[in-house]
Parts: structure tokens; C-alpha cells; sequence
């Protein structure tokens, strides 16, 4: 209520002194590096726009297209550090859909998938994993293109970030090689590694994917507080 300081839910950006001192009045605490409420919404924004099945009540999609044979996922950019790909690839992996997985790394050097998510991955054998280093090879016969930028913020140096900052460039030439069917995704915001170009593609999903955001949260919020 106002003025008390007393509230049903809080949303704390992460940073990672604030963690600590909440951490002893907290019974759940993700670790640093995760990012599960847009995990969720990724899952939700996949499941959605390429009619996925999962073996859940209710769990296909409505979508009129349905999804056959394994999902093909490419995380290209900045794996090692992004938070995005590292839940989302242990949710796709965990998860109840009614299909092989099978995940693409394109990272530039020193960014790759860390091996602790990787070995996570690979507990579940319904999910293979793959490293590419080029960035068309990674996309043929891909489902889905989930970009991430370089987080220049990331870096010791801005010489270190130079030398791989516009490693891949999502542009309209790439579009024109990748399956017809291939999403393309970002958690935004984006810099410089899809061109805007890229936007009016109606497999460009990212606004549609932010969109989704707000009704996945809105979702989790009525959840926590015991909504009907």
C-alpha cells in the first residue's frame, strides 16, 4: 500500500551487489547470468509463430501452420555473456515440446557458449548441439535466427570490443539465403546487428517477440499473486 513499504512484488534489476544483500531475505534467487522471464517469452514467441507442439494440455498451437521434424535454433552474437541464450537454451532443452532440438553456437572468438550451459544442454538427449564460426552455414535449414548483441560494456577494453564488434550483420542478403520459414528474433535492444532493412521481413519477429514480453509478464505477475 502506498507509504507503508509494504508491496506483493518486487522487480530488481539484477545487479550483482544488490543480490547479495537481498539473497538472506529471499528463498529463490536466480544466479547472475540467467534470464528466465524472457526465456519464457522466447519459448512462448517460438511455440507461437512456428506452431510448435507440446506434450502439455493444450499444448499446441494455434497457429494454422504446424511445425514437423526437429527445431533447428541459431544463437549467433555475443554467447558468452548474453543472458538471454543461456536460459533459453536450457528451457528449449527441458522442455515438454514434441520435437527433437537441435542448437546452433555462432559466436565470434572468446564469446562462445560457455561450457556450463552446454553441458546443462547436454543431460537431455532429445537436444544436439553445434558449433559454427559462419554465420550462412548456421542458417541453413534453420527454424529459428536468435540474435544477441555485443555488449560493449562487457569488455576490459574498447580495443577488445572493436576487434569483434560487427562480427555478423543480419542484412538483407542473409535473408534472401535463409529458409523461407526462419524467424528471426532478438531480445532488443539491437546496435548494429540486424540491419533495419531486415524489419519489414515478415520473418523478422523481434516487435512482435517484445510484444509478447509484456503478456507473458503480465501472466507470471497474476500467477505470483494467485490470480484466477
Amino acid at each position: 500500500m502506498p507509504g507503508t513499504g509494504v508491496s506483493d512484488i518486487s522487480c530488481i534489476e539484477p545487479i550483482q551487489g544488490m543480490l547479495l544483500s537481498c539473497q538472506c531475505h529471499l528463498q529463490h534467487l536466480y544466479k547472475v547470468g540467467e534470464h528466465p522471464t524472457q526465456a519464457l517469452l522466447d519459448m512462448f514467441t517460438i511455440w507461437d509463430e512456428l506452431g510448435l507442439s507440446l506434450d502439455v494440455a493444450d499444448g499446441d498451437s494455434k497457429n494454422a501452420t504446424k511445425h514437423s521434424g526437429p527445431l533447428v535454433v541459431v544463437l549467433l552474437g555475443d554467447l558468452k555473456h548474453g543472458r538471454t541464450v543461456h536460459s533459453l537454451a536450457k528451457l528449449l532443452a527441458r522442455s515438454s515440446m514434441r520435437h527433437n532440438l537441435v542448437l546452433r553456437y555462432c559466436a565470434p572468438p572468446s564469446l562462445e557458449m560457455p561450457a556450463h550451459v552446454k553441458e546443462y544442454v547436454a543431460k537431455f538427449p532429445n537436444a544436439k548441439q553445434e558449433e559454427f564460426t559462419d554465420m550462412s552455414a548456421a542458417v541453413r535449414g534453420a527454424n529459428v535466427l536468435y540474435v544477441t548483441r555485443v555488449q560493449k560494456e562487457r569488455f576490459a577494453t574498447a580495443e577488445d570490443y572493436e576487434n569483434v564488434k560487427g562480427a555478423y550483420v543480419v542484412d538483407a542478403s542473409l535473408m534472401k539465403a535463409a529458409p523461407s520459414g526462419m524467424i528471426v528474433m532478438h531480445p532488443l535492444p539491437r546496435v548494429d546487428e540486424i540491419a533495419t532493412e531486415v524489419d519489414s521481413d515478415p520473418r523478422a519477429c523481434y516487435f512482435r517477440q517484445m510484444e509478447n514480453g509484456m503478456f507473458v509478464r503480465m501472466a507470471i505477475l497474476a500467477l505470483v499473486l494467485g490470480s484466477p
